[in-house]
């Protein structure tokens, strides 16, 4: 008998570490899970908008979609969800620009057309590179960063390194690799995992007003993450609660209206700025 169980341990620890090790090989392609389709803005039907092309330090080239602001208004720097493509967002594209508002969707390394493959590291040079370009026609106090599900954590670390008038999160996380423990629970994921994207460790660097928006059916991001990562950063802050909403459609569930009201007072604070410098003209 025990040489049975003996058989039958050495079994199944082998069976777990091949198990663990393909996970481990293949942990980039389960949390990117990125279309290559490309669409350009007049095939989403996004009047207005320009197919730009940005270019990264490391040589990548960026597929995204522009739509300059009117005068006054805020620009939206947007950051994807780890799957799909931009075309699945060409929505949520129309919607923020509506009012006459800037719009800067960018497409991480990887997706939609873009080269290269996606990191955290890589996907921290493309949102620096996006925000870069827009810093050389627009001051900071008109651009708010948007980030949805995945991209939560590249907004987060983004904000925390460069000044924004504000930072919208959608279906955020403390951390990807909490996420990943509460379904792969039987792995040592915060060991192995490559790509943590620790938003809770640097939340609190984020000075810029703060809107969290989660659903309370989120059956991806519960909603207690987005709270966790809520209660850690500095005011001023607001957390809207989206009944029965779930995990990517949280700004068609009744988003728009917190994201609208934010990017009005972006606004305020625009035309404010403006006559007071105006002011100081002799």
């Amino acid at each position: 008998m025990i040489k049975y169980l003996s058989q039958f341990a050495i079994a199944f620890a082998s069976l777990y570490a091949l198990g663990i090790g393909a996970l481990y090989l293949g942990q980039r392609s389960i949390q990117y899970q990125a279309s290559t389709d490309r669409t350009t803005a007049p095939e989403a039907g996004l009047a207005g908008f320009q197919d730009i092309v940005l270019i990264t330090p490391d040589g990548e080239k960026l597929v995204a979609w522009w739509k300059a602001p009117n005068p006054g208004k805020a620009i939206t720097l947007y950051f994807h969800g780890n799957g799909g493509s931009l075309w699945n967002r060409r929505d949520r594209a129309r919607s923020l620009t509506d009012d006459g508002r800037g719009l800067l969707m960018v497409s991480y390394r990887g997706y939609s057309g873009s080269t290269g493959s996606p990191t955290e590291a890589g996907l921290h040079t493309d949102a620096l590179t996006a925000y870069d370009w827009i810093a050389k026609s627009y001051e900071p106090s008109r651009l708010v960063v948007y980030g949805e599900s995945l991209g939560t954590g590249v907004a987060v670390r983004l904000a925390s390194d460069r000044p924004v008038a504000g930072v919208i999160l959608d279906a955020p996380y403390t951390s990807t690799a909490e996420v990943a423990s509460k379904i792969y629970w039987y792995a040592p994921v915060g060991l192995l995992m490559l790509d943590q994207f620790r938003s809770l460790d640097i939340i609190q660097k984020i000075k810029a007003p703060l809107l969290v928006m989660h659903g309370t059916k989120d059956p991806v991001i519960p909603i207690e993450f987005g709270e966790k990562l809520f209660t850690a950063a500095h005011e001023p802050k607001t957390f809207v609660r989206l009944e029965g909403s779930g995990h990517s459609s949280n700004l068609e569930d009744g988003g728009l209206k917190a994201v609208d009201a934010f990017l009005s007072n972006v606004e305020i604070q625009i035309a404010s700025s403006r006559s007071a410098k105006k002011a100081e003209v002799p």
